[in-house]
């Protein structure tokens, strides 16, 4: 079995403070072992940050509520980011994040549900959030739940899967207003269309907003944007970081 990693003692100090968004490299740096998803974690950080830090009505108190707003990561192959946010909201301990991918660790390389407090959906794979997402917001539908948003990130490169647009399209025709979507848009996709990824929801009925993925105002606005009717999707550009 592979030993536990301890919280580096700079870091102790700061386990019971409140965390800004500034804390999240400190906390992001304590997990090491999936540097090659790095790039996929950071991509993310922000539009994570603006959605658990002033949009989701969802804390670690009341997780268990039906009324509760959902959050699935189908971007779940690089969950360092993640998995940073949850600390930094309270849904698990700091000290545990350095134990990051170790045997015995409820933090692996994809996040488990039934391991990470405050996971909706256990993912990696790509393809399977969105739908998961739209069999969720049917779900709250039909049981009369009217209130709670879902939300769902996902990577631009998640479109090469044909799952993702059975969903845009059936979501757009069902009126699916509290379903929601950020798209992280690093030019990795292997296919593209024509006016951009927004297009492709447009086409289907869709609210849409583009916008620079690290501007927190920015992304603010565009996930709080009326969409009456509709379900809404989010395109957060995020170009490369020069090494």
């Amino acid at each position: 079995m592979t030993a536990t990693k301890t919280i580096s003692p700079q870091h102790r100090p700061h386990l019971h403070q409140g965390y800004g968004f500034e804390d999240l490299p400190a906390l992001m740096a304590l997990m090491t072992g999936a540097e090659k998803h790095g790039p996929a974690a950071t991509s993310t950080l922000d539009a994570l940050w603006v959605l658990y830090d002033r949009v989701l009505d969802v804390r670690p108190a009341t997780f268990g509520r039906q009324d509760r707003d959902r959050f699935l990561l189908s971007k779940g192959h690089g969950p360092m980011a993640y998995y940073a946010v949850l600390a930094a909201k309270g849904f698990l301990s700091p000290a545990v994040l350095p134990s990051f991918g170790a045997y015995d660790s409820p933090l692996g390389h994809h996040p488990d549900r039934l391991l990470v407090p405050g996971a909706e959906i256990g993912s990696g794979s790509l393809g399977h959030g969105l739908p998961l997402a739209v069999g969720t917001a049917l779900g709250l539908r039909a049981q009369g739940l009217t209130d709670p948003a879902v939300w769902v990130l996902l990577g631009d490169a998640e479109f090469d899967e044909g799952s993702n647009h059975e969903a845009v399209a059936f979501a757009g025709a069902s009126g699916l207003d509290r379903l929601h979507v950020v798209v992280i848009d690093n030019s990795s996709a292997t296919h593209g269309w024509r006016g951009g990824i927004a297009a492709r929801f447009e086409a289907e009925g869709w609210s849409t907003a583009t916008v620079d993925g690290r501007d927190h105002e920015a992304l603010y606005a565009a996930f709080t944007a009326a969409h009456p009717g509709r379900p809404h999707a989010v395109v957060a550009r995020v170009e490369p970081k020069e090494s």
